[in-house]
C-alpha cells in the first residue's frame, strides 16, 4: 500500500523590525515521503552558449546564458530542489497547494524545479519571483512530486527573499499573484493565503476568474478567496491549524527574531510544525541569515537528515574554491528509476552518508534513551559552536580567511559524522 501523501511544508520569513539585528531570517522544513532521502548539492556558476538546453526532473526547457552558483537542499531523485539559495543571497522554498484549477499530471515542470531555476537565474528574490511567473506561463507545472508509481501531483506557492525584502508568489495551474513583503513577518503553509494585497499578477488573472463563474467582477479581488477549493481537502485543514500556529510563533518572537529562532520553530512538534508520523516527516531543514550589510556574507544552515529536532543545522557560506561535501550527496545510478518511461518501476537506495549515520544514531536513541540523551547534548553543542561562529563572523568580531569560510560546510559534516562512529 502506497504511503500516505505528504501535506504538509512550513515557510518562514522575518524581516527588520521582526528581526534582532539587520539581517533577514528565512527558514523551511521539507515535509516529504518517510523514506526519501534530501541531499545538501553545491552547484557552482556556469556560462551556457546559444540553443543550450537544460534537463529539468521531467522536461527538457532553454537554458539560460548564465547561472548562479546555488545550493540546494532537494530529494535525491529529481533535478529541483525544496528550497536553497544563491551566490547573491536570495533563498526560495516551495509548497504544495489545491486549488480550483485543475492539477496536471502530465510532465512539465515541477514546483521544485522551479525553486532552482529560480535561484539559478535570479539575482534578487523580485527576479526570481519574475523567472517563475515567465517559466510557468511558457511550460506549466505538472508530473508526479513522489517517487512512487503512484502519481501524486500539485500546485505550488512559493516564499523568497534576499537581503532587502521577500515575495509570496501563489499559482494555480498556470495564474499566479504575487505579494510582496517589505518588514515583519510571514509564513506560508499549503494553502493560498494573498488575498486583496497583490502587488503583482498574471495578466489573464481576472479574467480566468471571471469566465469560469469564480468572482462577478465586482468588489475587491481577493485571489486566495477566488481560487481556493470550496471545499478543501483534509490536508488542506491541517494547514489551516499550522498556518495559524506559525503565525502566532512569529508574533511572539517579534523584533527579537535570530537563526536560533527560526530553528526552534522548525523542532515545533506541537505545532505540526515539525513532522514525524508513519507516513511522512520533516525530511530536511534549512534556515539562512540574510544581513542587510553588503559587506557581510550571507550564511544558510541545512541539516541534510531527516526529523530538525533530532539533527544538527550546519553552516554554509558561497566562497572561492569552495570544498565539496559529498558524505551529504546521494549516490547516481546509471539505471535510474526515476529516469526511466515508465517511471519509478523499482527502488534504489539513495542513502547518503551521513544519512546513513545519523538514522544508525537515531535507532541508538530509540533503544537506549539515557545514550540517545548523550547524543543528543553532543549535537545540540556542536550546533552551538557553529552558530557561536557564525555570529561572530556576522557580527564582525572575526574574519575567518577565504579557506575557512571555503571548508565551513564540510567541517561542520565532517564533525558530525565523526560523533556517529
Amino acid at each position: 500500500m502506497a504511503a500516505p501523501a505528504p501535506s504538509s511544508c512550513d515557510c518562514f520569513v522575518a524581516l527588520p523590525p521582526a528581526t534582532a539585528a539587520p539581517a533577514v531570517v528565512f527558514g523551511k522544513n521539507a515535509d516529504r515521503p518517510r523514506d526519501e532521502v534530501q541531499e545538501v548539492v553545491y552547484v557552482p556558476a556556469a556560462l551556457h552558449g546559444p540553443g543550450e538546453k537544460v534537463q529539468c526532473t521531467y522536461i527538457e526547457i532553454e537554458q539560460a546564458e548564465r547561472t548562479h552558483a546555488v545550493v540546494l537542499s532537494r530529494p535525491a531523485w529529481l533535478w529541483g530542489a525544496e528550497m536553497g539559495a544563491n551566490e547573491h543571497g536570495v533563498c526560495v522554498g516551495n509548497e504544495g497547494v489545491w486549488t480550483r484549477e485543475p492539477v496536471g499530471e502530465e510532465e512539465a515542470l515541477l514546483g521544485m524545479d522551479l525553486v532552482r531555476l529560480a535561484l539559478e537565474r535570479g539575482s534578487s528574490a523580485r527576479e526570481a519571483v519574475e523567472v517563475i511567473a515567465a517559466l510557468l506561463e511558457r511550460h506549466g507545472q505538472g508530473g508526479s512530486c513522489k517517487e512512487e508509481p503512484a502519481p501524486f501531483a500539485y500546485h505550488n506557492t512559493f516564499l523568497l527573499a534576499d537581503r532587502a525584502e521577500a515575495w509570496v508568489l501563489e499559482t494555480a495551474g498556470p495564474y499566479w499573484a504575487a505579494q510582496r513583503v517589505g518588514e515583519g513577518s510571514r509564513n506560508i503553509s499549503n494553502q493560498l493565503s494573498i488575498g486583496t494585497d497583490i502587488t503583482a499578477e498574471h495578466a489573464g488573472l481576472r479574467q480566468r476568474a471571471r469566465s469560469q463563474g469564480w468572482w462577478s467582477g465586482a468588489g475587491e479581488f481577493s485571489f486566495a478567496e477566488v481560487f481556493s477549493l470550496a471545499q478543501q481537502p483534509v490536508r488542506m485543514e491541517a494547514a489551516k491549524a499550522r498556518y495559524r500556529a506559525g503565525q502566532e510563533l512569529l508574533r511572539q518572537h517579534a523584533g527579537r527574531v535570530t537563526a536560533e529562532t527560526f530553528m526552534a520553530i522548525l523542532r515545533d512538534k506541537a505545532s505540526g510544525i515539525c513532522v514525524d508520523s508513519e507516513g511522512f516527516r520533516t525530511a530536511g531543514s534549512m534556515v539562512s541569515v540574510l544581513p542587510q550589510d553588503p559587506a557581510l556574507p550571507c550564511v544558510h544552515f541545512f541539516t541534510a537528515t531527516p526529523d530538525p529536532s533530532r539533527s544538527v543545522f550546519k553552516p554554509f557560506v558561497f566562497a572561492a574554491g569552495l570544498k565539496p561535501a559529498p558524505q551529504v550527496r546521494s549516490p547516481s545510478f546509471a539505471d535510474d528509476p526515476a529516469k526511466k518511461i515508465p517511471r519509478f518501476q523499482s527502488r534504489v537506495d539513495r542513502r547518503h552518508e551521513l544519512y546513513r549515520r545519523h538514522q544508525a544514531a537515531l535507532e541508538l536513541m530509540e533503544r537506549d534513551p539515557e545514550q540517545g540523551e548523550k547524543l543528543q547534548q553532543t549535537l545540540r553543542d556542536l550546533e552551538r559552536q557553529g552558530l557561536e561562529a557564525v555570529n561572530a563572523l556576522l557580527a564582525g568580531t572575526v574574519a575567518p580567511s577565504p579557506e575557512e569560510l571555503a571548508e565551513l560546510f564540510f567541517d561542520c559534516v565532517d564533525a558530525e559524522m565523526k560523533f556517529y562512529k
